[in-house]
């Protein structure tokens, strides 16, 4: 019996270390175990250190103290129901839950890829791929087959376009060209955070825009070239059969349903851009000065995204017959919110751990402290936040929810590097461009089993290993990408100051 390749026998031992991993709930619990037990310590030591910000003294406070169990049992129903990014998350997904099981989001996926010219067939699907993020996880699951078929269609290795759809599809965390649903979970992670040092920060859903448009540009590019240059050479031309992408799996969709969708999002858009641009818009603040008169505008975007995808699914699903009557809306969206019951539950766990780190003090704590020797070693902040990202990357080997890991990461990161000059914003950019790299091939991930089933059928030998070999170059070159973005904008930031687009350093 040949003995494995020393690269799968790692793989074989990474992927039996993530098994025995607990549920991501159960994460925080440990994590609450331990930050009870450290607070403990640190209060018996008397730990203090001084808030550079407002100059208060912190002092390390046990979470058995009275006052911080009394604050437990009788606010554990605020501290739930108060976790920011829950009630954004909801939101959004009360509508686009709609969306997607009228079947609204796949028709426009399918639709878009089937129309791609053959020639740019590759940034087409990566372009999808990476707005596929709007549509939540259903673009992860929907587009990857579609995109295969279409490559097959057109006398490509369906392989390639599935593993170029699923790459892009996971690295739209970091690079989706507009704001969406991630947006406002990974930032509403944020907000708490950074609320440790200053009370008074508010998380804006477009923070990231400038960033993730930049890092759309560059996946495409990239993405584009180990397709074409790397993935399909090595797979070898295509000999199967051609299928029509059209017919594949496609259910038949009345005439003119699509178009009457897209009119309602356009409606929403006009709607918007009214309430913007009209005199006395409520959606601008006339008292400010600068970009803070958008603030308004920007913040209720996740009502905007809510009401087009309900309007849109709604007017799609009357048209498909998906819709018949109302008690069917209300019923699509008690399934969505149905959905979102493991969230829900990771929420209670992640925002109790995120207050008892507040009550306890110990975040702000280990911010400070942390962000006095990150300035005694001397280290440029570019390569802070590379190691931001190159440590998000290393933690989506064994965790591969990137708001579980931003809800523990976020309450240390954001303040130490606020401490530092760098904006909660960035920070959250540099561990997105992490998090959307390497877990592309990691067998970890929860939809890694599936696109392996779908790569059986075109190629029924395929196995795990096989599979990480065809991702591991969109793996690399996105996490290489990731790196190069957020070194050289931390260097454009400090070069041109805390002035738009690389706004990105808070004012000293």
């Amino acid at each position: 019996m040949s003995k494995r390749p020393a690269a799968l026998r790692v793989l074989d031992a990474v992927e039996r270390l993530g098994d025995r991993l607990p549920d991501p709930v159960f994460i925080f619990l440990w994590l609450i175990g331990a930050l009870v037990i450290a607070s403990i310590g640190f209060a018996a030591m008397g730990v203090t250190v001084v808030n550079p910000v407002t100059g208060e003294t912190l002092v390390a406070k046990s979470l058995l103290a009275p006052d911080n169990v009394r604050t437990l049992l009788t606010e554990m129903a605020r501290t739930f129901t108060g976790f920011a990014p829950l009630g954004l998350v909801l939101l959004v997904m009360l509508g686009a839950g709609v969306a997607e099981r009228v079947g609204l989001l796949a028709d426009t996926i399918r639709r878009l890829v089937a129309a791609s010219p053959v020639k740019l067939l590759t940034p087409m699907v990566l372009i999808i791929g990476l707005l596929s993020n709007h549509a939540a996880d259903s673009g992860i699951v929907v587009l990857p087959p579609l995109a295969a078929a279409v490559f097959a269609a057109a006398g490509r290795h369906p392989i390639a376009g599935l593993a170029c759809a699923y790459a892009a599809a996971i690295a739209s965390f970091a690079g989706n060209p507009l704001p969406g649903q991630f947006d406002a979970l990974i930032l509403g992670f944020t907000e708490p955070a950074a609320r440790l040092l200053d009370p008074a920060w508010t998380a804006n859903l477009a923070g990231n825009w400038y960033f993730t448009m930049t890092g759309a540009v560059v996946f495409t590019l990239v993405g584009w070239w180990v397709t074409d240059k790397v993935v399909e050479p090595r797979l070898g031309p295509w000999t199967g059969a051609r299928t029509d992408a059209e017919s594949e799996d496609a259910p038949i969709v009345p005439k003119g349903a699509l178009s009457m969708a897209g009119l309602a999002a356009l409606a929403v858009i006009a709607l918007w851009a009214a309430l913007v641009l009209l005199p006395g818009g409520p959606l601008r603040d006339t008292t400010a000065q600068g970009p803070a008169q958008w603030t308004p505008f920007f913040r209720s975007l996740i009502s905007a995204f809510f009401l087009l995808f309900m309007l849109a699914g709604c007017v799609y699903g009357m048209r498909t017959k998906a819709i018949r009557k109302d008690s069917d809306v209300v019923r699509l969206a008690s399934d969505s919110i149905a959905a979102m019951a493991p969230y829900i539950v990771l929420a209670f766990a992640a925002s109790h751990f995120i207050a008892m780190f507040s009550w306890s003090n110990l975040g702000a704590i280990t911010a400070i402290k942390g962000a006095g020797a990150l300035r005694e070693s001397g280290l440029p902040l570019p390569m802070i936040l590379v190691g931001v990202t190159i440590l998000a990357a290393l933690l989506d080997m064994f965790i591969s929810s990137a708001s579980a890991k931003w809800a523990a990461l976020g309450p240390v990161m954001v303040p130490m590097l606020m401490l530092l000059g760098v904006s909660p914003e960035m920070t959250t950019a540099a561990y997105r461009m992490g998090d959307s790299s390497l877990v592309i091939a990691s067998p970890m991930s929860a939809y890694f089993v599936l696109l392996l089933g779908f790569g059986r059928r075109w190629l029924p030998g395929l196995g795990v290993g096989g599979l990480i070999s065809i991702l591991l170059p969109y793996a690399l070159a996105f996490f290489a990408s990731g790196m190069l973005i957020t070194g050289v904008w931390a260097l454009l930031t400090l070069a041109t100051g805390p002035v738009a687009p690389f706004h990105y350093l808070v004012p000293q």
